[in-house]
């Protein structure tokens, strides 16, 4: 139902999973065995899969924290979207890639769940995507010493404020990695 025309495929958006991002993670190998799942059935349906990786001053490009988890490998037919700000549309070429390939519907992955994939899939409605949250194959890590919520309260908020999240003309909300339609 995306209000983008003549893009009636969906794709995968693995954000930032990265040995610097998720080395502290929630449920860190859970999640990433989800993601790993949703990879493989992704790409046995033919669904095109989007890595998005982020680089600061504290994630350096070309570091090992930058680098990808091992448990995840993107082939080279798959497109990485370098980002340095959350919203992962954000001065990138994410749309040009989504575009190139009619994708009108994400299904969001990845870390950290109240920045990035927050960032990203308000992003995508406001371009006009549909987006779907993958519940369990998101996460954070904790950051209560700073006032924050548990990780675990901030990935169920999350999830529930997505489940119910609308715009007109695009379709939001979440499923759980078993549930998953591409």
């Amino acid at each position: 139902m995306t209000t983008l025309s003549d893009r009636p495929r969906s794709a995968l958006l693995i954000i930032d999973v990265q040995n610097g991002v998720v080395a502290g993670a929630h449920r860190r190998d859970e999640v990433i065995a989800n993601i790993g799942t949703l990879l493989g059935r992704a790409r046995a349906a033919d669904v095109p899969v989007v890595w998005v990786q982020h680089s600061d001053e504290e994630l350096r490009s070309g570091s090992g924290p930058w680098q990808y988890v091992p448990e995840l490998v993107r082939r080279d037919t798959e497109p990485l979207v370098a980002k340095h700000y959350g919203d992962s549309f954000e001065d990138t070429d994410l749309e040009a890639v989504l575009a190139e390939r009619k994708v009108g519907r994400l299904v969001v992955t990845g870390a950290q769940t109240d920045m990035c994939v927050r960032s990203t899939l308000h992003g995508a409605v406001v371009r006009g995507y549909d987006a779907t949250l993958v519940a369990d194959a998101h996460t954070t890590e904790d950051l209560t010493r700073y006032g924050a919520p548990a990780p675990e309260q901030v990935i169920a908020h999350t999830n529930l404020y997505w489940r119910w999240h609308s715009a007109p003309g695009r379709r939001c909300g979440t499923v759980g990695t078993a549930d998953v339609t591409f």
